[in-house]
């Protein structure tokens, strides 16, 4: 393990070749001296343990259940409480509860989860956060989801979800493994970390599509999840052009017998050598839908760029085409020094208090009027369960890290294919994301509206038939099992802290349910 000290009066403090034991004491000695203010620690794979203003783990006393102080400094004014239930509805009005006194309705348990904030907290709304640039992008409530002309509707000829692998790189594109791997010395500097010397990113397999498939089973269940059964390779392209770095101009992509032609340029940041188009890729996947496809996700390990104004691009959904592509490269791990990740703060814990009303602190706000008044809840419930997660040590653990926050982009990304747009309501898993440092500080859930849009395409429209309250009776039954099946799957990723999380919070959910 190597250290880096940043405070120290003279300069930046490198502990480097001491034990542990000797590293620890001279941090402590220095520290308790104030000449040590930050400490991060880094193994050989980049992976950074970053610790401010003590040497002791964070214990997430109290949770932010609201959104921050900083929300109505960036203008972003969360919907009411009554807003946020009425947009859980067909109607769009405040619901009732039901009549009936011996079993509670699937829109009365909706409602309930409304009132729970210790279940569906607010959005956190950060400094640089999505809502922080746009804070009034307009909320999309389930009535005008519903009547969204764009929608596609699942039907029993057009259901199937199909992931594609990411494509193979043959002997005659040997030159594309290089853009994969990561150039962490050349990527911009993070702020405030001035001096950092970093090691190149471990060379890992990215995750295996098999996992992202079994994720996608349980997150959209009742929806067959296949993997595209078409061979995907790159190509050469037949025009050998090349630009200023080298580089070929363009490259193709192989789906089948169709080729489609990929514009290539260097990343403009420098931490990867080749970024490919991300309009281009979409437009070779519209042409590989199945026909009995709902929906295809494409994988791709390259770094993706959608215009030539963008540094670099995640991921996009072309949701009226039933099309979305996912790069896994700003994922991996070896580049979160760089985006400044805490991980202590990762969700869960990204709703603690301390941490939230620090980062507020730093833009000079005093700290939101914010309590977790619950003793157990599915929030703490969430926490409580990743405080003893250790930090990643081995390439496993690395590639399990790097699937938990894709997992995430993937399903967030096939919702936009559903026809979801971003969430405003509540932190939740299709809230928009301006970077890598707020991913991982949003959940993998669905808030309440989300899951009304959710249950009402899968449930709702394609497994249910008959009037309202055999629709309704489908809902209850389909979230349940769903909920069930979120928390096996989390279960075999235990050691995971998102994942470890995510179980916490659905067994403490599952609890408090009555009517679903």
């Amino acid at each position: 393990m190597h250290c880096l000290a940043i405070g120290h009066p003279s300069s930046e403090l490198a502990l480097t070749g001491l034990q542990g034991t000797q590293q620890h004491s001279l941090i402590v000695r220095r520290f308790r001296q104030q000449e040590i203010k930050r400490v991060i620690l880094f193994d050989t794979y980049g992976i950074c343990d970053t610790m401010f203003g003590s040497l002791k783990p964070c214990l997430h006393r109290t949770l932010q259940l609201e959104s921050s102080a900083y929300a109505p400094e960036a203008g972003f004014t969360r919907p009411h409480a009554s807003r946020r239930a009425a947009a859980t509805t067909k109607t769009g009005k405040t619901p009732k509860p039901s009549k009936r006194q011996n079993r509670s309705s699937f829109a009365d348990s909706i409602l309930a989860n409304t009132k729970r904030p210790s279940t569906f907290p607010g959005p956190l709304v950060l400094p640089d956060d999505d809502l922080h640039w746009d804070p009034k992008w307009p909320p999309q409530s389930f009535r005008s989801w519903l009547h969204e002309k764009e929608r596609n509707k699942p039907t029993q000829k057009r259901k199937k979800i199909y992931v594609a692998s990411v494509p193979e790189i043959g002997s005659d594109m040997a030159f594309m493994k290089d853009w994969i791997q990561a150039n962490i010395e050349a990527g911009k500097k993070p702020a405030k970390r001035a001096k950092l010397t970093l090691t190149q990113s471990p060379n890992l397999a990215s995750p295996d599509i098999s996992h992202f498939i079994s994720y996608l089973t349980a997150f959209y269940h009742g929806m067959p999840i296949r993997q595209l059964p078409l061979p995907i390779r790159f190509v050469p392209w037949k025009e050998k052009t090349k630009n200023d770095n080298n580089l070929p101009t363009y490259i193709g992509l192989a789906i089948g017998d169709r080729i489609t032609r990929i514009r290539v340029r260097p990343s403009p940041d420098g931490t990867f050598k080749g970024q490919l188009n991300l309009n281009d890729i979409l437009d070779a996947a519209i042409d590989s839908l199945p026909a009995d496809a709902y929906s295809v996700m494409f994988l791709v390990d390259h770094d993706i760029y959608e215009d030539e104004d963008d540094d670099f691009c995640c991921g996009r959904a072309y949701g009226g085409s039933r099309v979305a592509v996912v790069s896994t490269a700003r994922y991996n791990p070896a580049l979160d020094i760089l985006a400044g990740i805490d991980y202590s703060h990762m969700w869960p814990a990204s709703h603690c208090k301390e941490y939230v009303d620090r980062l507020c602190a730093a833009e000079g706000l005093e700290p939101a009027i914010s309590e977790d008044l619950e003793e157990s809840s599915p929030l703490r419930a969430a926490v409580d369960a990743v405080v003893g997660i250790a930090l990643p040590s081995t390439s496993k653990d690395l590639q399990a890290l790097w699937f938990s926050r894709l997992c995430r982009t993937v399903a967030h990304e096939l919702g936009h294919c559903l026809g979801m747009d971003h969430c405003v309501y509540y932190a939740c898993n299709m809230q928009g994301t301006a970077g890598m440092a707020e991913d991982v500080r949003q959940p993998p859930y669905l808030c309440p509206v989300c899951l009304s849009k959710v249950s009402h395409a899968i449930a709702g429209e394609l497994l249910a038939r008959g009037d309202e309250s055999r629709i309704d009776a489908e809902k209850r039954i389909w979230a349940k099992q769903r909920d069930e099946l979120l928390l096996e799957f989390c279960g075999q990723w235990k050691d995971v802290g998102m994942f470890a999380g995510f179980k916490a919070w659905l067994g403490a959910r599952l609890g408090e349910q009555t009517g679903i």
